[in-house]
């Protein structure tokens, strides 16, 4: 006897065929709400509040240290902070977008790992992330000993050029202890474990101005890079402690193994995944460096580039918010995949989607309302306040559709196809936004506008593109390739109308 099951979230039907061609039984009624769904989606919420909570903050202590990090070297001197900025912006671009987006490859394998009990895949992988890592700092490491050669080559002045090697030449550890920090996160959060992270950020950001103000005043600007580093360091040092403290209280954990386990397919699996993933990542993190560059060719560049700096400091405070929930809800559809819970991994997609519009909708609302404040606190120039006032509705504008596209990266990072993204992103920014932000703010003379309302337009892109793929998924497929991810033998596909209980009935019937 062979049955097939054809089953979508969200049909109304579901076919069983056999070869004695028995007519199916009659499916359940789809309820179009059904009368426990508010606790459902408030349980959903509850859950997805302890994941991203914690990492809201954690990520506002990394940018906190950033705008620390940014006003010592501005005692400095012009010449340091100009330096240093730079060096920071390129230290960004070539080392810690790449190292972060590898790393974006360990959520899809390690959640569903973790919620198929596989924890030597879990293992294993924590290990191969660190490993990767280590081995792609080195050639980003003689990428940034020649920064000043680049830069220069590139049209930035010499004096500028040579503070940015000595500031990113002084970075270099952090590219190793960057190596160890992001897969431990990963590796936790991806257990729905973020509070250790929380803490450890709030610790190591509790020592950065002590840091600072010692190495700022014995060492100078070499000091103000160390202080990067070491900071960072004593996050690793406490995620490590924490790591084996969890594994030695979870004695089946240490039991499962598979720390050393890794074979020739593991690899190729992770670098599949952590090819598109980077790229995933580093194609958002480019275009919007690209955009900076752009405005410094605009007529009022001077201007221009300051607004756009002020403007994209209050963005980057809603980003730490849109990271937080594109790894909550990474974390919560691979587990529930892994768990082989296809409408619980449904459930938790479409409140996270929910939720990023109703983020979008709010983060907007407090970027118009703090546009007044915003621009007095970075300038005096009343030229740039009023830019930034301006460039400020635009931007609210962008963050009603941001936050919800960054919600939908992290779904398609959960289900183990991050290249949805890469393709989305890299049609929506490159093949759109920055050619129309090109015409509007050259030929059309819009200026900054331009710019903007070009980014706006890849943005909707690139939200649209994404949410015909995620639309498009066949969630029990995606369970069941989970099952194949994860080296789970047994596949039982589960859907809304519990399908597993009929096809069971159903096999009987026919026996």
């Amino acid at each position: 006897m062979s049955a097939t099951l054809t089953c979508k979230l969200g049909d109304n039907n579901l076919s069983l065929n056999d070869k004695n061609d028995q007519p199916p039984s009659p499916p359940q009624p789809l309820q179009k709400c059904p009368a426990n769904m508010v606790s459902m989606v408030v349980s959903e919420l509850r859950i997805q509040r302890g994941i991203a909570l914690p990492m809201v903050a954690m990520n506002l202590a990394w940018f906190a240290k950033t705008a620390i990090t940014t006003a010592f070297l501005g005692r400095l001197g012009e010449l340091s902070l100009a330096g240093g900025a730079l060096g920071f912006t390129f230290a960004n671009v070539t080392g810690f977008s790449v190292l972060n987006g590898l790393c974006g490859a360990m959520e899809p394998i390690c959640g569903q790992a973790h919620g198929a009990k596989n924890f030597r895949l879990l293992h294993k992988t924590l290990l191969m992330a660190i490993s990767l890592l280590l081995l792609v700092s080195l050639p980003i490491t003689f990428l940034w000993l020649n920064v000043d050669k680049i830069l220069i080559l590139f049209g930035q002045q010499q004096d500028i050029s040579t503070v940015a090697r000595t500031y990113v030449s002084c970075l270099i550890p952090d590219l190793f202890v960057a190596s160890l920090f992001c897969p431990l996160k990963a590796y936790l959060s991806c257990q729905s474990i973020t509070l250790p992270t929380m803490f450890s950020s709030a610790v190591a950001l509790a020592f950065h101005i002590p840091i600072n103000i010692v190495l700022s005043r014995t060492m100078g600007l070499r000091g103000v890079s160390m202080a990067v580093w070491i900071t960072d360091l004593i996050v690793v040092v406490l995620l490590a402690i924490y790591v084996l403290i969890l594994e030695n209280k979870k004695e089946s954990m240490w039991k499962e193994g598979g720390w050393w386990d890794q074979s020739i397919e593991d690899w190729i699996r992770l670098l599949k995944l952590c090819g598109s993933c980077c790229l995933n990542t580093c194609l958002e993190w480019w275009c919007y460096e690209i955009l900076v560059l752009l405005t410094g060719h605009l007529t009022n560049a001077k201007q221009a580039v300051g607004v756009l700096a002020i403007v994209l400091n209050f963005d980057y405070l809603l980003f730490s918010v849109m990271l937080s929930l594109a790894t909550c809800v990474s974390t919560r559809v691979s587990n529930e995949l892994g768990a082989n819970q296809a409408g619980l991994a449904y459930r938790s997609a479409c409140v996270s989607l929910a939720l990023g519009f109703i983020s979008g909708c709010i983060g907007s609302l407090v970027m118009v309302a703090a546009r007044g404040i915003w621009g007095p606190l970075f300038s005096h120039d009343m030229a740039i306040i009023k830019g930034v006032k301006k460039t400020m509705l635009l931007m609210a504008l962008v963050e009603v559709f941001n936050f919800p596209l960054a919600v939908c990266g992290g779904i398609v990072r959960g289900t183990a196809r991050p290249w949805l993204g890469m393709y989305a992103n890299l049609g929506g920014f490159y093949f759109l936004a920055l050619p129309l932000g090109v015409v509007f703010a050259f030929k059309l003379c819009l200026g900054l506008v331009g710019l903007l309302i070009g980014l706006l337009t890849g943005i909707v892109t690139c939200l649209t593109l994404l949410l015909v793929f995620i639309a498009r998924l066949n969630w029990v497929e995606e369970a069941a390739k989970a099952q194949t991810l994860t080296g789970q033998e047994q596949v039982k596909e589960l859907s809304k109308y519990d399908a597993e209980e009929r096809i069971d009935a159903h096999e009987k019937d026919v026996v």
